[in-house]
This record gives structure tokens, C-alpha cells and sequence, in this order.
């Protein structure tokens, strides 16, 4: 079946069963190899990219489930929340072995666009489905707290 999507601005078009999951059309059609796969039940977040603006986890959701939508994955994230993320991920030495960034970094950005001062509780809540084999969620924390404060007051 010949489904459409924009992904990162573009429109493309891929040959697939209607149930692929979007990150194997991602990774494999695309080569857009940034969202990695982790557990394939959307319970570690490795896999998170925004339909729309929110984030959702692609190894769950069919490709045919976001056709007409606006994909953004790691490689198109863009914009001040995006901008301030990378710059505090940075400062604050968030990465270790890297794996699960992409997944981290795409659901602080749709918190920080929904929530542009989160308290910890919120920043809790939005990222609780993304797991850190490192355990570097106090400094993950802390970059999107330091992030937050870079933007300006809307």
C-alpha cells in the first residue's frame, strides 16, 4: 500500500502494510536512523517522535495512524525549545552513552511547547515514559529546568 507522510518538512511517500510501525518506516525507508528502537511497547521512549506537535512512540504506532500528519523526528527537531534543550543537554553534561537522548530530548521539547516553565512534578510526568539505561535523569532534569529559563517569557 502506498502511504504519504511528511516527515520533517518533506513529503514522502513509501511502499507498506498499513500496520508497519512508523519506526521501521522511519529507519528502514527513511533512513532516519536518529529514532532508535528500544523495547517495541512503548515503554522506554527511545522510539519517541511528535505527530503534530506531541509526542508519540513509533514503535507502537502504525504508519497508517499518521498519514496526513506532520512527523518531526531528531534529525528535523528545530526551534527555540529545541534550540535551548541541545544548548542545556550540553552545559549540563547530560549524556552518557547517548541511546535514549533522541527519545528524551523529542519529549522535553513537547513538554517545554506545551509547558514553557514546568515544575519537576510536570517535567516527572511528561518524561516517566522515557527510560536512561545511565540513570541521568537528575541532570536531564536540570537541562530542561536551565532550558526553560532560556526561553523567553511568553
Amino acid at each position: 500500500m502506498t502511504t504519504t507522510l511528511t516527515v520533517n518538512g518533506q513529503s514522502v511517500t513509501v511502499e507498506v502494510e498499513p500496520d508497519t510501525p512508523l519506526l521501521w518506516v522511519l529507519r528502514a525507508d527513511l533512513r532516519l536512523i536518529g529514532t532508535k528502537f528500544g523495547c517495541g511497547m512503548a515503554m522506554c521512549g527511545a522510539c519517541t517522535v511528535h505527530a503534530n506537535g506531541s509526542a508519540i512512540r513509533s514503535c507502537v504506532t502504525p504508519v497508517s495512524a499518521v498519514a496526513g500528519q506532520d512527523i518531526t523526528t531528531i534529525e528535523g527537531l528545530q526551534g527555540p525549545q529545541a534550540e535551548a534543550l541541545r544548548a542545556a543537554w550540553t552545559e549540563v553534561d547530560v549524556v552518557q552513552c547517548g541511546y535514549c537522548q533522541g527519545g528524551q530530548l523529542m519529549s522535553a521539547c513537547a513538554l517545554l511547547q506545551a509547558n514553557p516553565r514546568p515544575d519537576d512534578a510536570a517535567i516527572d510526568a511528561a518524561m516517566g515514559g522515557n527510560l536512561c539505561r545511565c540513570g541521568t535523569y537528575p541532570r536531564i532534569r536540570v537541562a530542561i529546568h536551565q532550558a526553560a529559563k532560556a526561553l523567553p517569557d511568553t
